[in-house]
């Protein structure tokens, strides 16, 4: 069965794109721990990270290299998190998380939920510094 990622990948499922090409996909994360909180993903469904293949991670990292400093310009954080869960959905994905406190990029705390209009202000703001 497809993962939740898959289905986002394939336009089953609406996301907020931040950048894409045709191996990999930036979207905003749902249920984001702070604003800004990017999931970046290959399109190959792989439960693990380093269940990927060598070129594969490479160009994941490749492609979070250049997502991570447009989020950093786009939202106002000391800098930018990043952390490989991989807990909640069996799809690789790298968490992008604007910090500016430990807490920020903590997975225990509570989801924003943000408006429609607040998702793709971000995500707009985001994407016109790639």
């Amino acid at each position: 069965m497809a993962s939740i990622f898959t289905k986002i990948i394939n336009g089953e499922i609406p996301s907020y794109k931040i950048a894409e090409n045709e191996k990999f996909i930036a979207i905003l994360d749902a249920f984001p721990l702070v604003k800004g909180h990017v999931l970046v993903i290959p399109k190959k469904e792989v439960d693990k990270i380093y269940g990927l293949d060598r070129e594969t991670y490479s160009g994941l990292m490749n492609f979070v290299y250049d997502i991570a400093p447009a989020i950093e310009k786009a939202i106002p954080c000391l800098r930018v998190g990043m952390a490989a869960v991989g807990l909640e959905v069996p799809h690789v994905h790298v968490h992008l998380v604007p910090l500016n406190t430990m807490n920020d990029i903590n997975f225990t705390q509570p989801k924003l939920k943000l408006s429609d209009e607040e998702m793709t202000e971000i995500a707009d703001k985001i994407k016109s510094h790639l």
